[in-house]
């Protein structure tokens, strides 16, 4: 497995955030919502709202963590994670394509979403699966039920180690999500614990995703209000937004209550999924992911990515800028696993990809043009609303127009420095055949 690695910090241009700055609703047009907007209520009460820390940034922090590896069973993964608009990175990530002794045919991987701190999340992901291992459960002869079981006693023994260390030795009483699969040689268990999510994409579909833990499903409100807790606006008691969590401890204090009727459980849903041929790829990621990008979308602009590029990193990262620019506005997790099955890099994706992006350069040209024409500054955002209104054939499936913002950016620059550096040759020429 090749060790993690940061990747090169990703600086957004001066004048993009200048522009940014001065047109906050156009930006909103094309960004879907992804820059904090503070009005001029907030303004006037800033100076109350000083007492109280953001849980948002001024400006989003950009830089990712990438990492990669592979299986000898042939399984490649990779994954990346950035901190984004939030104050603080709470996400963290477990992989192990390759399990030891005998379980050495299967793997696991998993993302946890922390939240109120990161310790939970931290210390699920270096001490989760050897909880459920050392249930006995899981064994190389496998009994799909016996290997759940095992699973759900490993989540629950965690949680209960963990609620004693924060009673006895005042640990950190933060939680967090947990999405996780759990590979072995014939059955795929996935594994939900809160809102992560975790899909599967089969012969180009996605045929099973785990379902979020969410205070308003109905069958988790009726176990916080059973627990003699509320659901005030979606989240238990007003307050936590997640359902079922690990840690979380504030909301586990009813003693005579069984863990998994408390207001929060840590109790996980397991299922188990045959592996098949046509199985392509999975996906794990954390809410930050999710609120910006459906399953089906999320599916269909990774399948067309791996068409068109070889690097699994690469692919990550273009996922978490989407969902940036899309509108998230949370820590963001992914992880993609790819089967044998999955979609090779292929000449004619390529080659359209090409002319997507010539075109996308040729219609910058000539909006900037067009602008010039009118004696008009060309501005960025306006050349990007004039894209967003055309029908530009060949987008990425599932990341349209904003997955192709470094392409907008780059052929802005291009033109509208042209334009710039031309405009005192014309005058020149001008001058020189007045005289």
């Amino acid at each position: 497995m090749r060790t993690a690695r940061r990747a090169s910090n990703v600086e957004v241009p001066s004048f993009l955030r200048q522009l940014v700055k001065e047109t906050e609703k156009m930006v909103t047009f094309f960004f879907k919502g992804g820059s904090r907007e503070r009005g001029s209520d907030e303004e006037d009460s800033q100076d109350e709202d000083d007492c109280y820390p953001s849980p948002y940034l001024e400006h989003p922090i950009l830089e990712k963590h990438v990492f990669e590896g592979s299986s000898q069973s042939g399984l490649n993964y990779a994954g990346a994670s950035m901190q984004g608009w939030r104050a603080q990175m709470e996400d963290a990530h477990s992989c192990m394509p390759q399990l030891s002794g005998e379980l050495i045919n299967w793997g696991y991987f998993a993302v946890f979403d922390g939240h109120a701190g990161t310790t939970v999340a931290q210390y699920c992901s270096k001490h989760l699966l050897d909880r459920m291992i050392a249930t006995g459960g899981i064994k190389a002869i496998e009994d799909p039920e016996q290997v759940k079981e095992g699973i759900r006693n490993g989540f629950l023994d965690i949680d209960q180690h963990m609620h004693k260390l924060a009673r006895q030795d005042n640990w950190d009483r933060s939680g967090s999500t947990a999405a996780a699969v759990l590979l072995s040689p014939e059955y795929i268990y996935f594994i939900n614990c809160g809102d992560s999510r975790t899909l599967l994409c089969r012969d180009g579909q996605v045929v099973f995703y785990t379902e979020d833990h969410k205070p308003f499903n109905p069958r988790e409100k009726e176990r916080i209000q059973n627990a003699g807790g509320s659901v005030t606006l979606q989240r238990v008691n007003g307050s936590l937004a997640v359902s079922r969590a690990l840690g979380d401890f504030d909301f586990k204090e009813v003693d005579w209550r069984p863990q998994t009727e408390q207001l929060v459980s840590p109790e996980p849903e397991i299922y188990e999924m045959g592996r098949g041929p046509e199985d392509e790829f999975l996906i794990l990621a954390c809410d930050g992911v999710w609120d910006a990008i459906g399953n089906e979308e999320l599916c269909a602009f990774v399948r067309s990515r791996l068409k068109v590029c070889d690097d699994l990193r690469e692919i990550c990262t273009q996922v978490i800028d989407l969902c940036l620019y899309k509108g998230s506005l949370d820590n963001m997790s992914i992880i993609i696993v790819c089967f044998p099955a999955a979609p090779q890099l292929s000449q004619d994706a390529l080659q359209k990809e090409t002319e997507l992006e010539q075109h996308i350069d040729m219609k910058v040209e000539e909006i900037i043009q067009m602008m010039r024409s009118k004696d008009e500054d060309p501005d960025l955002l306006y050349v990007i609303k004039i894209l967003a209104a055309e029908e530009i054939p060949g987008l990425p499936p599932g990341g349209g127009l904003t997955s192709k913002r470094d392409c907008i950016i780059s052929a802005y620059q291009k033109h509208s420095t042209s334009a710039r550096n031309q405009e005192p040759m014309d005058v020149e020429g001008s001058e020189e055949d007045s005289r």
